[in-house]
């Protein structure tokens, strides 16, 4: 029964990390390492913000989109679950890449005088020659979709199976999260992953290259789904544990900050560095998860039209920090003002067009991954 209860936690977390998000590709503009376009002065002291939120946000999505298939999969057969997949995250990522992500293309071409031009000319001329990053078709920031669809597809069959009947694995994964440190279990796959893969693939975001990311992505995905399968003795566990998590998680990041700054590099400091990062970001996750279900686990108004309003926003929100960083990169402005008109004018830009055009007009709403709001 706990199984299929609502948990507005887990829609608030959301809500937050996709928040998060919004802040984490405004600070790409000022960081010392590479974006699409860069700001004239750069903050050494914004990146330690920015590499702790990098650790975390995106393996938690990963498990809350695997938990949240755990829900949808409870109201569909497969070849209905797949198929609403490939509507709600096929349709807004080819939508997105013929018309979200030119822009931001756009623009990096006219800062590397690599194009000279209107929009338009570049639309009619170059926008569709060509891979990404020499040619100019690219899903940018939109690269999660397509892994999650193919992760929701490949993943389903044993997904259903599960649901089904629940097999001796689960039941023996129930028993060991019961102890003290028994969601720390999960750690041993992702240090495996990151420690044997990860040197040997970077994180492109292209999908046919991308062992490590892809496979470690997978994994966190399925970790949702089996941690929401085993039901309430999961939430049990990470009431008992959060506050032991928070602290292992200063440890751990104030270790890793440690290996960062003395930035010497060996054998046995890679297998030390990739069992402090997993521990660190897994840490974070139970962190976020326990305290959520102790204060976010209720119903509001503002949640609910925050949850709906979040694909779109996540979407748009890329091209409009472009577009806006374009105009204000060579000001002679401080870094903070710059920062704040970013992250405001990116939000705002998201809600007016998600609140007076994609909301106003239903033909609008399938490219943005909208379901039929039934309230």
């Amino acid at each position: 029964m706990d199984k299929n209860i609502r948990r507005y936690d887990l829609d608030w977390l959301r809500v937050i990390v996709f928040s998060l998000l919004i802040f984490y590709h405004v600070g790409m503009f000022f960081v010392p390492w590479g974006w699409h376009i860069k700001n004239n002065e750069i903050s050494e002291g914004m990146r330690w913000p920015m590499l702790f939120l990098n650790q975390w946000r995106l393996p938690i999505l990963f498990v809350i989109s695997g938990m949240g298939t755990y829900y949808a999969l409870s109201k569909r057969s497969l070849s209905k679950f797949n198929l609403e997949r490939c509507l709600r995250l096929g349709i807004p990522l080819i939508f997105g890449m013929l018309v979200i992500v030119p822009p931001q293309i756009y623009f990096e071409r006219l800062v590397t005088n690599q194009f000279t031009g209107s929009y338009f000319s570049y639309l009619a001329t170059e926008a569709f020659i060509g891979v990404y990053p020499e040619g100019n078709i690219s899903w940018h920031h939109l690269w999660f979709l397509p892994y999650l669809l193919i992760f929701s597809i490949i993943l389903s069959p044993l997904f259903i199976r599960i649901k089904r009947n629940p097999s001796r694995f689960i039941n023996w994964i129930r028993q060991q999260i019961q102890k003290p440190y028994g969601l720390y279990l999960f750690i041993i796959p992702l240090y495996l992953i990151e420690s044997l893969i990860e040197p040997f693939f970077d994180i492109t975001h292209a999908l046919i290259d991308d062992w490590f990311n892809f496979i470690n992505s997978m994994t966190l995905f399925l970790f949702g789904f089996i941690l929401i399968a085993i039901g309430k003795e999961f939430w049990q566990s990470i009431e008992n544990i959060k506050s032991k998590a928070l602290v292992i998680g200063i440890i751990a990041f104030s270790i890793q900050l440690f290996i960062w700054i003395q930035g010497k590099d060996s054998f046995l400091i890679h297998f030390t560095e990739a069992l402090v990062k997993v521990t660190n970001l897994w840490s974070w996750i139970l962190v976020l998860f326990g305290f959520a279900a102790k204060y976010l686990n209720r119903k509001s108004g503002i949640l609910s039209y925050c949850n709906r309003a979040v694909y779109p926003f996540y979407i748009l929100h890329q091209t409009i920090t472009i577009i806006i960083g374009y105009y204000l990169m060579n000001l002679e402005w401080n870094i903070l003002p710059k920062f704040i008109v970013m992250v405001v004018g990116t939000f705002l830009g998201s809600w007016v067009i998600y609140h007076f055009l994609i909301l106003k007009i239903p033909l609008l709403q399938p490219l943005f991954g909208l379901k039929k709001d039934n309230h």
